[in-house]
């Protein structure tokens, strides 16, 4: 029998999250996602990260920008398991981060700009949602 493992395990084991990993360990949020949950994050995979300027990826893993990185991925999880259906039925989410990102049903499901392209990947504190942008907050 297969063990079940935590959102982070899980991404890990998928292989097309190490940009991810990297970005959640600079941040400091492997052990929230690894905790009690229940989480729905909305995961860029490595190919929406290459989306982003290097040079913007390589500032955003510095350590004197801990804090930013860390309100960007915060912004990829909602609080609770929110299924895809759920997810298709609403028009936003407030996200840990505190911003609301908004649910679109034109040209596919997307939250913002990004497209959601696998979903409900199960998890033992929530589930994943596999998207193919990085999602960034409204910055003050």
């Amino acid at each position: 029998m297969h063990r079940k493992f935590d959102i982070v395990e899980t991404a890990l084991e998928a292989h097309y999250f190490s940009t991810l990993a990297t970005a959640l360990s600079a941040a400091g949020l492997l052990e929230t996602l690894k905790g009690d949950g229940p989480f729905t994050v909305f995961a860029p995979t490595d190919a929406a990260f290459a989306k982003m300027p290097q040079q913007t990826l390589d500032e955003l893993l510095q350590p004197e920008n801990k804090n930013r990185l860390a309100a960007i991925l915060a912004y990829h999880v909602v609080p609770g398991k929110i299924a895809s259906n759920e997810v298709i039925a609403s028009s936003s989410a407030t996200t840990l981060q505190g911003q609301t990102v908004n649910i679109s049903k034109k040209d596919g499901v997307k939250i913002n700009q990004a497209k959601l392209i696998i979903t409900d990947v199960e998890a033992t504190n929530g589930v994943i949602h596999i998207i193919d942008s990085v999602l960034m907050p409204a910055m003050n």
